[in-house]
């Protein structure tokens, strides 16, 4: 190899060392940022704990904030009458025009379904949730939930399947969460004035203390450095995989997929519920998503 080739493969390399971030322990990626007294990270730095009881929640947030990538965590949820708790997993931005993507699970009455709660908040505002069943029970076992996010769109995965679809259409003034970096935040907390049947259920504390955790963090993402990463994270360049033409949208099994859950175990589309918006629906709701 020429020595000048050599030179840009080996910048290339590191800038992708750099770039992207792969740490499969919480403990070097993670720290409690409230309940401290409620939350634990395992000896082995693999595995979060957080606990909710009567006098608090508890809560954990990433060292960094990223832009772009893919984000994932495996997470079970707790078990029995979880009526009023939040298990929450999102990525966010701060201060009042703050960009969010979120994955809540709302906790049901035994027996009855978890409710997967998804948001996206763009300039600070949201009011953009879908809802959906689980078809599966999410406090047996972990379970794998991404959000993976690119310059195009972002796309919300359980198990390797899509369920939610927001792509990027900035150019034609609808606001898309590409300029600020975002922390990942988990949090189990009381919710119960509005999270399980519209807040008719409320939280039985003879259940408590509520647990949820999580295990194998990963952000393959990434890093925010403040501004000047608006551009490189976007860049198509090698080290930025995500913006490889094959991430531009969901291949003809993804969207099988993504069809399937949405046709079987969706429950709330905002882009369906004129009443709330006085007929004056938002601009993406009449854009292709998928």
């Amino acid at each position: 190899m020429a020595t000048g080739l050599r030179v840009v493969f080996i910048a290339l390399c590191l800038f992708a060392l750099d770039q992207v971030r792969v740490d499969a322990k919480v403990s070097k990626s993670m720290y409690i940022t409230w309940g401290k007294q409620h939350a634990t990270i395992s000896g082995d730095g693999e595995d979060l704990q957080l606990v909710l009881d009567q006098t608090s929640g508890s809560a954990a947030q990433t060292k960094r904030g990223f832009l772009f990538g893919s984000i994932e965590m495996l997470i079970k949820l707790v078990p029995g009458n979880s009526a009023g708790t939040v298990t929450a997993y999102y990525a966010s931005s701060t201060g009042d025009s703050h960009d969010e993507i979120d994955f809540e699970f709302l906790g049901n009455v035994s027996g009855q379904p978890y409710i997967v709660h998804t948001n996206i908040y763009t300039q600070g505002k949201g009011s953009r949730e879908q809802q959906f069943y689980l078809w599966f029970d999410p406090t047996a076992n972990f379970h794998n939930y991404t959000i993976h996010w690119n310059p195009t769109e972002i796309v919300w995965y359980i198990d390797g399947l899509p369920i939610r679809v927001f792509r990027n259409y900035e150019k034609e003034g609808i606001p898309y969460p590409n300029k600020q970096g975002m922390r990942v935040y988990a949090s189990l907390w009381n919710a119960d004035n509005w999270a399980t049947r519209g807040g008719l259920e409320k939280i039985d504390w003879k259940s408590s203390p509520f647990t949820a955790r999580f295990r194998r963090f990963r952000a393959k993402a990434c890093k925010w450095d403040g501004p000047v990463s608006i551009s490189q994270c976007a860049s198509s360049t090698p080290a930025n995989w995500w913006t490889s033409p094959v991430y531009k949208q969901l291949s003809s099994t993804k969207l099988g997929q993504l069809n399937w859950v949405r046709s079987n175990h969706m429950i709330y589309d905002y882009c369906k519920d004129t009443k709330r918006f006085n007929g004056q629906m938002p601009p993406e709701c009449f854009k292709q998503q998928f």
